[in-house]
């Protein structure tokens, strides 16, 4: 028999990280190679999987070429892009191809898309038996949300993947948790007290979700697979409104506690702080979308999780767990 290959795309980032790491650790995934692709192999990070037995290569996403070597022979392969790095739809659809493309011609047993819903619009595909109906019917935006394009090229590159009939199935990461304490909660020191800044209401349903949590969703996935295959599986431990998350930190850190609440952030004020960082206002515009869409048309259409946590084996982060440990609040009281 031969050994059994996952091939997992952005090894050094976060989710490729985070699935790496499960791979290495988990008793339920030993004999598997690990092979973890990156542009740069003798970067720190790529010789620090090496050392721990991770068969690293070098790929381009631009390049079709190098990324199908680097999926030859692979059982299961799981791809990501990175929008931000770019901030570039089209570039990013063309990569997300690219890995599609090479999976199908390697003839994978299992691609996995690190995927997200269609805001503006919803695309449906489905030929040949392993494209199979979405498992969540998402309430989307009808084009009120029209720039959200870092979820939309990814729901595009899905959609391709379900027309080359293929065995797939799809990771839909929530909100990473890492947001919420380095964007949206925050010190003022004018007012000596915390906040939570959000262009939407205190009741914004935000899908909790810690990136390094991926490892233990694309487990739970290969180790079901016939259970997911052309299915979607939502990436979030819970839904958290804003008031909870305050609630949380007021119990962890009864004293900072005591200066703590939510501002509603008017939908220019939004922009203007993240123009003035430097982001370009259409990517400024994009962030706001985001954020708008967790209270107007919920991030998942307000589908459950209990599906998707159902091929669990491992339990996911919560908000209490990642906040005590945060650095963010390292030293409060």
């Amino acid at each position: 028999m031969h050994q059994q290959v996952i091939t997992i795309f952005g090894a050094t980032g976060l989710q490729g990280g985070s699935v790496i790491k499960t791979f290495l650790g988990d008793r339920k995934l030993k004999g598997w190679l690990i092979r973890g692709v990156t542009r740069n192999a003798s970067s720190e990070k790529a010789r620090d999987l090496a050392a721990k037995g991770v068969e690293v290569v070098e790929a381009n996403l631009n390049d079709r070429v190098s990324v199908l070597k680097a999926v030859q022979g692979s059982t299961v392969v799981y791809g990501v892009t990175n929008y931000w790095e770019s901030l570039d739809k089209n570039l990013e659809v063309q990569q997300g191809k690219n890995i599609a493309d090479a999976a199908k011609e390697a003839q994978v047993q299992h691609y996995i898309w690190s995927s997200l819903p269609n805001i503006t619009k919803r695309k449906h595909i489905a030929i040949g038996p392993f494209a199979r109906e979405y498992s969540h019917g998402f309430a989307v935006s009808g084009g009120v949300l029209s720039c959200v394009y870092h979820f939309d090229s990814k729901a595009e590159v899905e959609s391709y993947v379900r027309s080359l009939d293929i065995p797939a199935s799809f990771f839909m990461p929530g909100l990473y948790a890492s947001n919420l304490t380095t964007n949206l909660i925050k010190k003022t020191p004018l007012e000596d007290g915390w906040r939570f800044f959000l262009p939407a209401p205190s009741t914004a349903e935000i899908p909790f979700f810690d990136v390094n949590d991926t490892g233990k969703f694309v487990k739970g996935m290969i180790l079901n697979r016939e259970q997911v295959l052309g299915k979607q599986i939502l990436g979030a431990s819970n839904y958290m409104t804003p008031a909870e998350a305050i609630e949380t930190f007021k119990s962890l850190f009864p004293k900072a506690g005591e200066n703590v609440a939510f501002v509603e952030m008017t939908h220019d004020a939004y922009r203007g702080v993240l123009t003035s960082q430097g982001l370009p206002a259409f990517a400024a515009e994009e962030l706001l979308q985001n954020l708008r869409l967790l209270a107007e048309f919920g991030y998942y259409g307000r589908a459950k999780l209990d599906e998707s946590h159902a091929i669990l084996d491992d339990e996911l982060m919560t908000w209490t767990q990642f906040a005590r440990c945060a650095k963010e609040f390292e030293g409060l009281e």
